[in-house]
């Protein structure tokens, strides 16, 4: 149960954009780069993606049918059961964040190492956690404007699609056609290309939360908003593997696969959401927007981890008797 190192830079960063917010003429090149950065981020996301990976584990229709259930509905579902909170409870900028959390898809690489560390089926999970992640490129612009209009406020849906599939979607698709020309370069760096990668999320965060502070974020977000945050996030994933442990034992699936169900289901992605709400909403707003996910996604690493230690103690239980008798 230790803060994951990536998330305690983002912390900086998060300090750093309060303290020495970039402004004016500086805040446009930062944003220009910022693009390019994250153009940059999901070409490199398409080249990593391995269809010979993805392809074996397209058997598993079952898992990858509850996986996205949990994924794209079950969250979605528990995140406008949070609107009885507003505003008596929950400041709404906050509960914003927390749809826009919901309608994320899953992360790929946690969602493999834990599955793996689990001892569970890592093909299904690397096949669901990729199909998760493209698929949420798709959907989780058409989620948030659901149910943000929902709330009675107003997200241009259409318009998020289409920056999406033109500074998300294309770099994607162009990267994942050219893995046959740098698919083994990239598969012998990927701890380069992982430092890229979370270089260009910590950029945009920089950007993202120095326009929210010039525009006043820390008025408007207190200590008791961010511990709602942490209550909130440690709620909901909770309901989240409880339901996909349930759901899983429910339907008979085997200790494998509903290790990957349990990982794959209840993630959601960093690397994802910071790009898409800077591609989706206003740039004053994109701040508030992914302090949630910010909070949630440390939650669920260290949450994830000890489970995954858990499953893979009670495996070995079993293999340690035998031996004794």
């Amino acid at each position: 149960m230790r803060l994951d190192p990536f998330t305690c830079v983002l912390i900086l960063v998060v300090a750093l954009a309060s303290l020495f917010p970039c402004e004016g003429e500086v805040a446009v090149w930062f944003g220009l780069l910022t693009k390019l950065a994250v153009a940059l981020l999901f070409f490199m996301h398409g080249a990593k993606l391995s269809r010979q990976n993805l392809l074996s584990g397209l058997g598993h229709w079952r898992l990858h049918l509850v996986v996205m259930v949990s994924t794209f509905v079950l969250f979605p579902l528990l995140g406008l059961l949070l609107t009885p909170l507003v505003p008596q409870w929950l400041n709404p900028a906050i509960y914003l964040g927390f749809l826009y959390l919901c309608a994320l898809p899953a992360t790929v690489q946690s969602a493999i190492a834990f599955t793996s560390l689990a001892g569970g089926n890592v093909s299904a999970a690397v096949c669901s956690a990729s199909a998760s992640s493209i698929l949420g490129i798709f959907l989780s612009p058409i989620l948030v404007g659901l149910m943000i209009d929902v709330q009675g406020a107003e997200v241009d849906t259409w318009h998020s699609i289409q920056a999406i599939m033109v500074q998300l979607m294309l770099p994607f698709v162009v990267g994942h056609l050219s893995r046959p020309l740098i698919g083994r370069w990239v598969d012998s760096h990927r701890p380069l290309i992982g430092k890229l990668d979370q270089s260009s999320i910590l950029l945009v965060v920089y950007v993202a939360f120095s326009e929210a502070v010039v525009q006043g974020i820390w008025h408007r977000v207190g200590w008791y908003d961010l511990g709602s945050i942490v209550l909130l996030s440690c709620v909901l994933l909770a309901m989240v593997l409880g339901w996909n442990v349930w759901i899983s034992r429910r339907l008979g699936f085997c200790r494998a696969d509903e290790i990957t169900i349990v990982f794959c289901g209840s993630k959601k992605s960093l690397a994802n959401g910071v790009p898409m709400a800077n591609v989706m909403f206003p740039a004053a707003s994109v701040g508030v927007m992914v302090l949630p996910l910010m909070i949630f996604h440390q939650i669920q690493l260290m949450v994830c981890a000890v489970l995954a230690r858990r499953y893979r103690e009670q495996e070995a239980v079993p293999q340690v008797s035998s031996q004794t008798e």
